[in-house]
């Protein structure tokens, strides 16, 4: 379906953080008219009152039971795990001209067991998981076919686009693979402090999550997508004393004859036609800093004093290419815009 005019769109769960950067994204992009802006809370102010970088004018926000669902073709939902399940599965058989994009974790996993274990609550939509599509937009060919589009986890996406190339060319062994990932707090959402209760939350830096972190799922069945054989890694992250940005370093052993320029050269080879992803010289040090408020990806391999051992540093913005930023990529996707369409 070709779209020539500007899609009509909601956002539900407004004014989260990522929420608030998405309507950011979404208020320059040519191709969009944002009909409806939804809370619960402070229903009636305008969505410039949370974020004063959103100069357009701009629905108030309003209860989801304002929205005239017969007017939208797309639906981006920024909500509590749980959440978007719920609406989706009350709306896609009513209306079904509607486009969903999530950026919860409702439909991230195929197996609606794997679901519950980790999120400890049942799947309200176990039949729609197979009307809905996993996507890292630099990894997805066309998701046209479908009608819910499962935006990917923060650190499942700074993972995966070092990773998945080099998986898929089986440059690197997959039996032992040590990840280890930085995030600043607002990847916790508002209400990072009924989540941690540990000492000098703001200023202190702490790993959690140790046995099983809620992604360590999401990334186990994606890369075993790739390969017959089950891939061995180690996930732990850590929340930084700062807003946003993601640091991962990933600790790899090469197969014998590779060298780390070559997985270098590989990476740029893969990612030659994506705008968003930058790789850079050999053994560059790399910090999260340039890709704040951006949606880009930056990616360092480095030598290690260990000869067939390499590192791998990703950089990205937990709540731009980690969220808000990937879900309007997805969106180009979806509807055959230029990837590039709404950034600047």
């Amino acid at each position: 379906m070709s779209y020539n005019n500007k899609l009509n769109t909601a956002i539900i769960g407004a004014t989260g953080y990522t929420g608030l950067d998405l309507i950011y994204i979404l208020s320059k992009h040519p191709k969009v008219k944002i009909n409806n802006l939804c809370a619960t809370k402070n229903l009636g102010k305008k969505i410039s009152f949370f974020d004063k970088r959103i100069k357009k004018n701009l629905p108030r926000i309003t209860s989801i039971n304002k929205i005239n669902w017969d007017n939208l073709d797309l639906v981006f939902l920024s909500l509590p795990n749980g959440e978007a399940q719920k609406i989706i599965k009350k709306t896609f058989f009513k209306y079904k001209k509607i486009k969903y994009i999530d950026l919860s974790a409702d439909f991230r996993l195929t197996n609606p067991k794997v679901y519950s274990k980790n999120y400890k609550k049942a799947h309200k939509a176990i039949q729609l998981i197979r009307d809905s599509h996993y996507s890292i937009s630099e990894l997805t060919k066309d998701v046209s076919k479908y009608r819910i589009i499962s935006n990917p986890g923060c650190y499942p996406t700074s993972v995966q686009l070092p990773l998945v190339p080099l998986i898929i060319k089986k440059l690197i062994k997959t039996n032992d693979i040590t990840i280890d990932s930085k995030s600043g707090f607002s990847g916790a959402g508002k209400n990072l402090e009924k989540k941690f209760k540990h000492k000098n939350l703001y200023k202190s830096t702490y790993a959690y999550g140790v046995i099983n972190h809620r992604h360590t799922c999401e990334i186990d069945q994606e890369l075993n997508k790739l390969t017959n054989k089950r891939i061995n890694f180690t996930f732990n992250p850590h929340l930084l004393p700062t807003f946003r940005g993601i640091l991962t370093s990933i600790y790899l052993k090469i197969e014998k004859g590779v060298t780390a320029k070559k997985i270098r050269n590989e990476l740029i080879k893969f990612y030659k036609k994506s705008k968003f992803i930058k790789i850079l010289k050999l053994n560059s040090e790399i910090g999260s800093g340039n890709v704040l408020n951006t949606n880009n990806c930056e990616i360092s391999v480095c030598q290690t004093r260990i000869k067939n051992k390499i590192i791998i540093f990703s950089a990205i913005d937990n709540l731009v290419k980690g969220a808000s930023g990937q879900a309007v990529q997805n969106m180009n996707l979806l509807f055959k815009f230029s990837n590039r369409l709404g950034f600047k």
